[in-house]
């Protein structure tokens, strides 16, 4: 039960991460945006994955519960899409400061 409880979390966090991007992307601007958060969110899911790896059960059954950590690297890499975008973001708002 609780790995499937882990794995909602991880799908609704996962339909979240790509209309935050989409919406970073055509922003164009840091505004309402917090790096913190980001970075916050990114270590929080690298403690999900070093969690899975010491956790000698799971690992006994990696094979059959995969999944759980594909769910992780997808989530991660859509945020770190987003800390990518924030600084394009930052940069463009560095340079509309600049030429104002």
């Amino acid at each position: 039960m609780a790995e499937i409880l882990e794995i909602t979390m991880l799908i609704c966090f996962g339909f979240s991460w790509p209309m935050n991007v989409i919406k970073s992307y055509k922003a164009r601007t840091t505004k309402g945006k917090s790096i913190v958060f980001i970075i916050l969110i990114l270590v929080g899911y690298v403690a999900g994955v070093a969690s899975k790896f010491t956790n000698e059960a799971y690992m006994s059954a990696i094979g059959e519960k995969w999944y759980v950590l594909f769910f992780y690297f997808l989530n991660f890499s859509m945020v770190f899409c987003d800390l990518l975008l924030y600084v394009r973001n930052y940069r463009l708002d560095r340079k509309e400061t600049q030429n104002a």
